[in-house]
């Protein structure tokens, strides 16, 4: 199985860290650095960061297949 990060797409750009890479199909998933392993680095906390938040908010990620939990029925007790 591929990761996000075997999907990731780089460019040199005009800028101090020339270095651009993102995730594509992640929105906002992208990162900069001096040298394309600092950007590596640097995209994989950012991509860290996206999935934390998103299990938080119990949003979907996409291309990630997550188990349903059964749960079973609530007893009704009576005193």
């Amino acid at each position: 199985m591929m990761s996000y990060l075997d999907k990731a797409c780089y460019e040199i750009i005009e800028d101090k860290e020339p270095y651009y890479g993102e995730i594509p199909a992640l929105k906002g998933v992208w990162a900069t650095g001096k040298t394309l392993e600092a950007c590596r680095k640097e995209l994989a906390s950012v991509l860290e960061g996206w999935v934390i938040l998103h299990l938080r908010m119990n949003t979907p990620i996409p291309g990630l297949r997550m188990p349903r939990l059964k749960t079973r029925a609530k007893k009704e007790t009576y005193a």
